[in-house]
């Protein structure tokens, strides 16, 4: 006996009295499909472009008059690692003056002091505003305003044996270095809600404790990427001292050139040990912001190890592909 809703013969089976043709019965999704990856082209050649323009660019070195025993011998040479040791000892010193006095400067522009927020802005205006270099000729050249440095009975001594070469470029890098951190600490300041000041203040805190607890901890996100970025800076800056006679790593590869006549041998032996140098900071840059990264994003941005096992990874999945499940 039939439903009676049922308009449709009792004997006549589901799909209209037809059986299902094979050909339908085969479209029904399958377990896997067939994944056909993209084609790309345009990177395959612009990598065969650039690689080409890299491999030009060896050759023409390789051939150049260039000794390269010479650059060999020397990277280890103890002039250039004495020269390498004052670059990095005028580097860390001058950027310690830089980041103390940068942070009291960035404190007095916020400050609602009128002098103290004016004081702040004309010392950021001058050293920010005149090169490094006049800087440094001008505090090595000081005994022609001051011809002695009194200090009533601390301290009193002929300027010119006060203003030595090293003490001339470490107060010219860090008192100029100071000029930038004072903005890039105000940056980071200003970049914490104020909400947290005002949250603060209501719990009873000082101005000077809400600086140190809730204010500066939370800025230090914004501000150490630019500062790591300033210190590598510095390296580089350091070597504008040559010009006053301070032995850094620069002046040691010049006078190697003028001795020797080997010029460009001893310019490839500097930025060897340049860029050794930037290499090990940047390294340390990136776990620095690593670290502060961590109250801010819900998962900490890869190390560069994880990063590349992650594209070996994918390299190999997509080199792989022949059927993926669903």
């Amino acid at each position: 006996m039939t439903d009676p809703l049922d308009k449709s013969p009792a004997d006549v089976p589901p799909g209209g009295g037809r059986d299902a043709s094979p050909h339908k019965a085969s479209s029904a999704p399958a377990g896997h499909i067939k994944a056909v990856p993209v084609r790309h082209y345009g990177r395959w050649i612009s990598a065969v472009v650039v690689l080409g323009l890299l491999a030009l660019l060896v050759r023409a070195f390789a051939d150049a008059q260039i000794q390269w025993s010479v650059v060999g011998d020397q990277i280890t040479n103890g002039t250039f690692a004495r020269g390498a040791w004052e670059t990095l000892k005028i580097t860390v010193y001058s950027m310690v003056i830089g980041v103390v006095l940068g942070a009291i400067l960035a404190v007095m522009r916020l400050s609602p002091n009128p002098v103290l927020s004016s004081v702040a802005w004309g010392y950021i205006w001058f050293f920010r505003g005149t090169p490094v270099l006049v800087q440094i000729l001008l505090w090595f050249n000081l005994s022609l305003v001051f011809q002695y440095l009194d200090l009533g009975f601390i301290y009193r001594d002929e300027m010119n044996q006060v203003m030595t070469p090293f003490v001339a470029a470490l107060l010219a890098l860090g008192l100029n270095e100071a000029a930038y951190m004072a903005e890039i600490c105000r940056a980071g300041i200003q970049s914490v809600d104020s909400g947290q000041t005002e949250a603060a203040h209501a719990l009873g805190m000082k101005g000077g404790r809400t600086m140190r607890r809730i204010v500066l901890p939370q800025a230090m996100r914004v501000i150490i990427p630019p500062t790591g970025n300033e210190f590598i800076n510095m390296l580089k800056t350091s070597s504008l001292a040559f010009a006053i006679g301070y032995g850094e790593l620069f002046l040691r590869g010049r006078e190697f050139g003028s001795r020797t006549l080997a010029i460009m041998e001893g310019y490839i032996v500097i930025s060897l040990w340049y860029l050794a140098l930037t290499t090990v900071f940047s390294i340390g840059q990136y776990y620095l912001e690593r670290y502060y990264a961590r109250g801010s994003s819900r998962s900490l941005p890869p190390t560069p190890l994880q990063r590349l096992r992650k594209q070996l990874s994918s390299f190999r999945v997509q080199s792989n592909v022949g059927g993926v499940k669903v």
